[in-house]
């Protein structure tokens, strides 16, 4: 059986769109900028989740306050 260099591909990795192994000429750079502007999507899809669900409890809180005020001042 001969054996194979790692940059030969099997059938099964002929289907995958990104290859496992790194291209030694390729721009490191490009490859950080991507990751960057993903991590900064991702943390402004986070950061407005916690908002919404800050003001979700917020409000959810001011509701049971209010129910519980409206039930204990009964004479």
């Amino acid at each position: 059986m001969a054996s194979k260099s790692s940059y030969e591909t099997s059938w099964a990795d002929q289907w995958d769109p990104e290859p496992a192994y790194s291209n030694p000429t390729s721009n490191k750079k490009s490859n950080t900028s991507k990751f960057s502007d993903k991590f900064d999507k991702t943390k402004a899809a986070a950061s407005t989740g916690v908002r919404k669900a800050k003001a979700g409890a917020t409000t959810a809180i001011q509701w049971i306050k209010l129910k519980y005020h409206k039930t204990t001042n009964k004479h």
